[in-house]
């Protein structure tokens, strides 16, 4: 039987276990607001930037833009955002959250908060900051040119 041997750790897998690990702390509560991970990542991003093209959206919340389409008619159907054409392009739409999406924003960030400070204490500020300095550098090294 043949073994590759691989002189350094399965770093994509890591960084899923990573996500998992962080995620399994919001889920629960996400699922108490009938929310999926991807509303969620939808919703942050609005209640970051406001009204936001569909493409943007897209990409801000690593959604394809098959399954946004999705995403969205469900959010939209149960009243947390709303869509219309962009006054300055017609030919795109934009989206934002509604009053009640954004309560729920509001909502969920205090718990979310919450979990940050939990990781901050655990890990000190300086290797939080550490670990956002390096995930950023990554993230700027992997990026296409």
């Amino acid at each position: 039987m043949m073994s590759t041997a691989f002189r350094h750790r399965n770093l994509p897998r890591l960084l899923l276990q990573a996500r998992e690990a962080v995620m399994n702390h919001y889920r629960p509560n996400l699922r108490t607001h009938g929310l999926s991970d991807q509303q969620w990542r939808v919703l942050r991003v609005l209640g970051e930037l406001g009204t936001v093209e569909t493409g943007r959206v897209a990409r801000e919340a690593y959604l394809l833009g098959p399954s946004l389409t999705g995403v969205l008619a469900r959010m939209e159907r149960d009243g947390l955002v709303q869509r219309a054409r962009d006054p300055q392009d017609q030919r795109r739409t934009v989206v934002q959250a509604t009053a009640k999406g954004l309560k729920l924003v509001a909502t969920l960030s205090q718990s979310i908060e919450a979990h940050y400070q939990r990781l901050e204490r655990g890990l000190g500020r300086d290797k939080l900051g550490q670990l956002y300095a390096l995930l950023d550098e990554l993230i700027a090294l992997e990026e296409p040119a």
